[in-house]
């Protein structure tokens, strides 16, 4: 990203440390294009929601600059940086009605009044409340609610939306709901939108790019195939989706690949995720559902394991497995694909292509083997 006209948000160094010493965001460094979806993903405490109020202008960032279609935002307050808002707990004026909380932005703008009912009206049936613009918040459902939030935030045409776990409150089926609801307006209005979440799958189903965040440091920034498919770091790799983890030694890289004795001896092949070298302590990271199992003679690469619990998710299959170079391993497989063999206690081999497993950096020191 090198075109100064597709850095329409900015970070540069940015650095957030308040009393006590306690560094929440550590010299971020990150672009966002116009008009493109970046969530901001990763466990509380990350700094993931620091850097969003940052941008938003309720936090003062203690060092470096955020910049905003090439303006520095440093002595811009929060209410004139032009910005739509959306809260987990919507933050709705219960006194008023639905048309009045969504009318508000215009009314502190001053808007004529025919231009704002208008305005109003292209927004309520944009999140598909025509008809309840008369109802106050209390009468509302918790989706109807966090429509009315949407709808509030788009409706004076902010270049820039953020959203800050906006479907935390909701149950999982309006959740998934909600998200290609707001999926597929991002894609109409082709608005700019940062978002925060904690959920990996909210994340990966939403965005263009994903940025994560880990201990106030960003830690890989890509598409959510990238990030899913080839994980910067072994953090990356444990965090969003599942992921058999396992420390080893390289024995040896060459090309695109390299061989990896795993901790108790076992053998693999692994595609290295950064410039490994003979000697280097590595974590091998391959996704439960990328795992080969059979019967009869072990591949090479493979190992003998049993089946110690089958677990059943509706679509799929969880099966946790303990090779005999005593790793525990998780195997996921669609629902009625399993073989009649695989059973609690039953012997077999498991083994992966060098392609679907990543050497990484190591393991961090809170992190176990397995997924």
């Amino acid at each position: 990203m090198t075109e100064g006209a597709e850095r329409f948000v900015t970070f540069e160094g940015v650095g957030k440390t308040y009393a006590g010493g306690v560094h929440a965001v550590r010299d971020l460094d990150l672009a966002v294009r116009r008009g493109e979806f970046v969530t901001f993903l990763g466990p509380s405490g990350s700094g993931k929601t620091t850097s969003l109020m940052m941008l938003a202008g309720f936090e003062t960032p203690t060092a470096g600059e955020i910049r905003l279609d090439g303006r520095s935002l440093g002595d811009v307050p929060s209410y004139r940086r032009n910005i739509g808002m959306v809260f987990q707990n919507y933050a709705l004026f219960p006194h008023m009605t639905v048309a009045e909380n969504i009318a508000f932005p215009l009314t502190v703008r001053r808007r004529p009044r025919a231009e704002t009912a208008e305005a109003v009206k292209r927004a309520l049936d944009l999140v598909q409340l025509g008809g309840f613009a008369e109802r106050r918040p209390a009468q509302l459902s918790g989706g109807q609610q966090q429509r009315v939030a949407l709808a509030r935030a788009l409706v004076f045409d902010p270049p820039l939306v953020l959203m800050d776990e906006p479907l935390g409150a909701l149950d999982r089926q309006l959740r998934e709901h909600m998200q290609i609801e707001i999926k597929h307006i991002h894609a109409r209005l082709g608005v700019t939108l940062v978002y925060v979440t904690h959920d990996q799958g909210e994340a990966l189903t939403m965005s263009d790019r994903v940025a994560i965040f880990r201990d106030g440091r960003l830690q890989q920034v890509a598409a959510p195939d990238e990030v899913y498919e080839r994980p910067a770091t072994s953090f990356v790799a444990q965090f969003v989706g599942e992921s058999n983890q396992f420390g080893g030694t390289v024995l040896e890289a060459h090309g695109g690949t390299c061989a990896v004795e795993l901790d108790g001896g076992w053998r693999v092949c692994a595609t290295p995720g950064y410039p490994a070298r003979a000697g280097d302590r590595t974590t091998v990271s391959v996704r439960p559902e990328r795992l080969r199992l059979g019967l009869g003679a072990v591949p090479e690469g493979g190992c003998a394991a049993t089946v110690e619990e089958i677990i059943y998710h509706g679509d799929h299959l969880r099966a946790r497995l303990r090779a005999a170079a005593g790793q525990e391993l998780a195997a996921k497989l669609l629902s009625g694909t399993a073989p009649e063999w695989l059973r609690p206690g039953a012997g077999l081999h498991v083994s992966w292509s060098g392609e679907d497993a990543r050497a990484l950096d190591p393991l961090p020191a809170h992190a176990s083997a397995g997924s």
